[in-house]
């Protein structure tokens, strides 16, 4: 008997979010033969559904068809889901369908019709790290891990942006079928089995709000431009004809960290960018960016990317970069 998997999706949808998993449960099914994967792609009702890509996919079944039960329940993650939590027919039949459901999984923001639905409360989870604020703040009740590629509690599974539902759904292979199975689905695909690091490593470093004054505003733009520059608080106060500990109080209460940590993040944020760009040596990067010296770029980058600048340089670095 094949495993019945079945993926939601909706208006606006990511379409590898859906499409990534259908591809691995594919290819499982092929090695495996008839111990593989049934999967049927569902919308809240029949019909043709947009990706956000404008690609549309016809959807035979409607989610109140589905009898169930299934073996795993797949809801595809994407921009549209905010336009959708508020349509009942798809949450309750997400609901309905997870109480009968072996694993109830999410890809990227799908995690929000699950917390929707009253699937997550208590859970650790993961999302999207652009998404990951929003659906602590509506779901409090949810406990968000922005970092993890997936993360599963219990019978629950959720996975991190778009090309994690393929890390998650080579998971659900491996649990069901094997290391030996999902590794050769890895392969075919030509991805990781196991992707080192977490979300952080794709994620851009938050530097606060944009200040009400515009004389701090043009501050930040210069501290951006010349993070090598003296950015110690007694310099940016004097630049700015402040007292330090008035321009420290000014600068948090309108960008919302305190100056010295705003510093460090726009020096990490100029090291990401010589660590893509470049050839330089990683004691030539932190010099430029102001850190100073390689174990403080290391530093940095671990506590803000959890990654080391070399791992980071070998993922993200583009393939013209030159010693500038």
């Amino acid at each position: 008997m094949r495993r019945g998997v079945v993926i939601v999706i909706y208006d606006d949808y990511q379409l590898l979010d859906m499409a990534g998993p259908v591809d691995v449960f594919s290819l499982a099914s092929l090695i495996v033969g008839d111990g593989g994967y049934a999967v049927e792609v569902v919308a809240a009702r029949a019909g043709e559904v947009r990706a956000a890509s404008g690609i549309t996919t016809t959807v035979r079944t409607a989610l109140a068809d589905v009898a169930g039960p299934v073996d795993t329940l797949m809801v595809a993650g994407g921009l549209g889901v905010f336009d959708h939590l508020g349509d009942r027919e798809l949450i309750d039949g997400v609901a309905r369908l997870a109480a009968t459901a072996r694993r109830v999984t999410s890809v990227c923001t799908g995690a929000f019709v699950l917390a929707e639905a009253g699937l997550l409360d208590g859970r650790r989870v993961t999302t999207h790290w652009l998404m990951a604020d929003e659906l602590r703040a509506r779901y409090p009740a949810v406990k968000v891990d922005e970092d993890p590629i997936y993360i599963r509690d219990g019978n629950v599974w959720t996975s991190a942006g778009v090309t994690a539902g393929m890390d998650l759904a080579m998971a659900l292979v491996a649990e069901d079928h094997g290391h030996a199975v999902a590794r050769d689905v890895a392969r075919t695909l030509v991805v990781y089995l196991h992707r080192s690091g977490g979300q952080s490593q794709f994620s851009v470093p938050l530097r606060g709000s944009p200040p009400r004054d515009e004389a701090l505003r043009e501050l930040q733009e210069w501290i951006d431009a010349n993070p090598d520059a003296d950015l110690s608080v007694p310099a940016l106060a004097r630049r700015m004809n402040m007292s330090e500990r008035h321009f420290s109080r000014v600068f948090r209460a309108q960008v919302g960290i305190p100056p010295g940590r705003y510093v460090e993040l726009s020096r990490a944020a100029a090291a990401q960018r010589l660590l893509e760009t470049t050839d330089d040596s990683l004691d030539r990067v932190a010099r430029r960016t102001g850190l100073g010296m390689r174990e403080t770029l290391y530093r940095v980058f671990r506590r803000h990317l959890r990654v080391s600048p070399g791992d980071y340089r070998r993922r993200f670095r583009t393939a013209h970069a030159k010693e500038s």
